[in-house]
């Protein structure tokens, strides 16, 4: 017997929560699942951290978020909270369901990109926020918000952001590479955990996206090698790194495979490792 494909994204009155959703990856996630009639929880830290080598949102980046997320019709709550902090991400997730009614989604997307430096350069202070952040604070997300999406009984959908380095090697990136191989590997162990409840979980393993993490004078001084000023004066640096014309990935492709998996359109999609790096981790296994 044949079925019709499946190719609905329509999410509506479904909610989605996103961390790190003040800019950036975590903006366009909050303006896609928006557009396909999601509500949306949007956490964020909103403060500068010491280990990180680029400026962090500001609580107005975030407001900017619900902002975006008010204009395409759909509810929006904010929290900002440290996606280390337990018992703060709890009341945040807590707060936005009882509000919003519900969970069904959600986009761990909080992450930190350290200077690049030789792993036994890097200073314990470092690889301890970095692996805090990338790593328990993805698992401090899931462990808050599952509960919650096993309530509804309607299944759900868990995506978390690593990166193409947690599918490759990434020389210089010692902490940042480690926490995004964990990541992964937690992706897999959720996927296989609930299963039973019709909820799963992926893993999305973004390229270079045009993002503060990558635009920023660190990096462009790094990737220009002394010679750049703006991420434009990076992009044949950036461009030697992907299969494709392009030098990097755009938040909205992100974003775009993240509402993919959570739609009915990834129905048969769980514990997989899906890149979007314009062939890049491909590239660096030749």
């Amino acid at each position: 017997m044949s079925h019709p494909a499946t190719t609905s994204t329509d999410l509506t009155e479904r909610v989605v929560l996103v961390t790190g959703a003040a800019r950036g990856q975590g903006r366009a996630h909050c303006e896609a699942f928006a557009a396909s009639g999601c509500d949306v929880i949007a956490l964020d830290l909103c403060r500068d951290i010491d280990t990180v080598p680029y400026p962090m949102a500001e609580p107005a980046d975030l407001e900017a978020t619900a902002e975006a997320v008010r204009a395409l019709g759909r509810r929006c709550v904010t929290g900002i909270v440290d996606v280390r902090d337990l018992p703060g991400m709890q009341e945040a997730v807590d707060a936005g369901v009882a509000e919003l009614g519900g969970l069904d989604f959600v986009v761990a997307n909080a992450g930190v990109s350290p200077q690049p430096s030789a792993t036994w350069e890097r200073s314990e202070e470092e690889w301890d926020s970095t692996m805090d952040i990338n790593l328990k604070g993805t698992w401090i997300t899931t462990k808050v918000a599952i509960p919650h999406i096993l309530a509804t009984g309607r299944g759900g959908s868990v995506v978390l952001i690593s990166s193409m380095v947690g599918l490759r090697g990434g020389s210089f990136t010692g902490s940042y590479a480690t926490s995004k191989w964990a990541v992964r590997g937690l992706a897999k162990a959720l996927a296989g955990e609930l299963g039973f409840s019709n909820v799963r979980c992926n893993s999305i393993h973004p390229g270079n996206v045009r993002t503060p993490m990558i635009d920023n004078p660190s990096m462009i001084e790094m990737m220009s090698s002394g010679k750049g000023t703006t991420l434009e004066d990076t992009a044949e640096t950036y461009s030697s790194m992907t299969q494709m014309p392009q030098p990097w990935v755009e938040p909205s492709a992100i974003a775009s495979m993240a509402l993919y998996l959570c739609s009915d359109m990834g129905a048969g999609i769980t514990g997989a490792s899906i890149p979007v790096d314009l062939g890049g981790s491909e590239k660096f296994g030749l």
